[in-house]
């Protein structure tokens, strides 16, 4: 589509630090095998996490939120039945994201399959999935006072079909690096916005199809959606900046690839070699989920807040290593019981 005609990824000026993230990513990937051979045990653990966030994130970042953690859990890991709307839908996620995970080397990339990951993304709800969208759609934002502007107008929906056709068979024939292509063919994605709903769910399901494919597996192990969730406001500032002059062809595809590499995966790599070396170190799988947990919450948190974001890890092993951590002089506790304030030495 726009990012891929006339020879547009070949053309395109990269700079001195997105090339330098480039060759950064292919060390990073090509240090995996290692990894995968030294610690399984705590790469298994790190998975069964990310499957979780995954799933979580992508739907809260919608506005789809299961508050309760323990219900969340058997929802992913498919103990239990989604009874209302938000469940059903994180369920459909889940079942995509196992789909990818499992099979990805065998999910060639067309739009017959685009349409069918997105049948099986609501296939637990009364909305029919697996078709593009029958009605213009328009990608707005909400200013403080309730009001609403149009940010970007995608494809219409006469043109869909085409556009999704074109998009798919170029990204087959694109020459350009993996990490170019991949996030040129999200961008062109969401410009083309193909659905009534789940657009953004399925472009970072697709992501993770896209990266496994070119033997980038980190998504395996640190969940992309968490990041996206975790850095919202630049993921829709790049992706409105390299929107702007796309239906002309005009675009300037920089900032959305320097966000998607330089913030996106590049941020996964290094909390995953951060995860292993931990382990390496005698901390423990478990340990070191719940120390790059803590890293990312406020100064002051409690351990409900830790256990919400290590769910496959148990209330025990929590307290044992916020213990050694204030031990170790690296956090403080104020009062007692589970209501009790942890607070980080700085």
């Amino acid at each position: 589509m726009k990012s891929f005609e006339n020879n547009r990824l070949d053309k395109l000026e990269i700079s001195h630090d997105l090339l330098k993230s480039v060759r950064q990513l292919g060390e990073y990937r090509g240090r995996e095998t290692l990894y995968r051979n030294q610690a399984p045990q705590v790469l298994k653990t790190l998975q069964q996490s990310a499957v979780i966030q995954s799933a979580e994130s992508s739907n809260r970042i919608e506005g789809v939120v299961i508050p309760n953690p323990k219900r969340l859990k058997e929802l992913i890991e498919n103990r239990t039945q989604p009874e209302n709307r938000s469940e059903q839908e994180i369920a459909g996620y889940r079942d995509v994201l196992n789909t990818i995970h499992g099979s990805y080397s065998d999910i060639p990339l067309t739009p017959n399959i685009v349409l069918q990951l997105h049948r099986d993304l609501f296939q637990f709800t009364t909305d029919q999935g697996g078709s593009w969208k029958q009605v213009d759609n328009t990608i707005t934002e909400t200013a403080p006072d309730g009001s609403k502007k149009i940010r970007f107008k995608p494809v219409a929906a006469w043109q869909t079909k085409e556009a999704m056709e074109r998009l798919n068979g170029e990204y087959k024939e694109v020459m350009a690096d993996p990490l170019i292509a991949v996030p040129a063919y999200i961008l062109d994605f969401l410009c083309i916005h193909p659905f009534k709903d789940g657009n953004g769910r399925m472009a970072r399901l697709l992501s993770l199809l896209l990266l496994y494919n070119a033997g980038y597996m980190v998504g395996r192990y640190i969940s992309f959606e968490r990041i996206v969730e975790d850095s919202k406001d630049g993921y829709y500032d790049a992706l409105y900046a390299s929107s702007q002059g796309w239906h002309d062809g005009k675009h300037d595809l920089r900032p959305w690839i320097e966000y998607f590499l330089g913030v996106m995966l590049m941020s996964a790599y290094r909390e995953f070699e951060n995860r292993v070396g931990m382990v390496e170190t005698a901390k423990g799988a478990k340990a070191a989920m719940i120390i790059g947990a803590i890293e990312k919450l406020p100064v002051r948190f409690t351990i409900a807040d830790v256990a919400t974001r290590c769910p496959t890890v148990g209330i025990d092993h929590i307290r044992k290593t916020l213990r050694s951590e204030r031990d170790a002089g690296n956090l403080r506790s104020e009062g007692r019981g589970p209501k009790a304030m942890w607070v980080k030495v700085l």
